[in-house]
Parts: structure tokens; C-alpha cells; sequence
């Protein structure tokens, strides 16, 4: 068994799902997500498995797939992130003018 064979039956890719983007199998779960999970919020596999209903398998198959391809995830990541901050931009929170009164 190869590799790719393994991170296929754990990572996919379906147009319409998840925005197109790598996925775990049978969950709208990016890869993208599992490595924010774990890379920037420090939260271990074993938290991230318990919390998300997924596999450890599908964890470090999400993770082995980020690092053979971590120049493309990352620019999403900061894509999506600047998109976020565009849209504090045009809409900011009304938050706290209510807690004003």
C-alpha cells in the first residue's frame, strides 16, 4: 500500500463540498481546519479526535497532507483571513455601541 492510497481513503477533494478544498472522507473537515486546530491553537490530536468525531488516522492523514503541500494551504489560510478582516472592514461589529447603551 502506498502512501497516496492511504491519505485518499482518509483526504479528498469534491467540488460543492467544503469549498473544493481538501477534506477529511465522509466530513466537511479541511485540512485547512485540522492544521489551525492543531498548529495554531495547540490542541493536540488526541483533542482534536475527541472534539470533532474523527479519527487519529484521519488527524495525521489531514496533517501529512498539509505538510506535502503546506505552501498552498498556507496561502488559503491567509487568504481566508484577509477576507475575514475585509468584512470587519464593510460590516464591524455593532457589539460595542449596544453594550454603550
Amino acid at each position: 500500500m502506498t502512501v497516496e492510497t492511504v491519505l485518499d481513503r482518509h483526504i479528498t477533494i469534491t467540488p460543492g463540498v467544503a469549498g473544493g478544498k481538501p477534506h477529511i472522507v465522509g466530513h466537511r473537515i479541511t485540512v485547512q481546519n485540522i492544521v489551525i486546530w492543531h498548529e495554531r491553537m495547540g490542541l493536540s490530536a488526541d483533542e482534536i479526535v475527541t472534539e470533532y468525531n474523527v479519527t487519529l488516522a484521519d488527524v495525521y492523514a489531514a496533517l501529512a497532507y498539509y505538510y506535502d503541500h503546506q505552501a498552498d494551504i498556507d496561502t488559503a489560510i491567509k487568504e481566508d483571513e484577509a477576507f475575514v478582516e475585509a468584512l470587519r472592514q464593510v460590516s464591524p461589529s455593532k457589539l460595542p455601541e449596544k453594550l454603550r447603551g
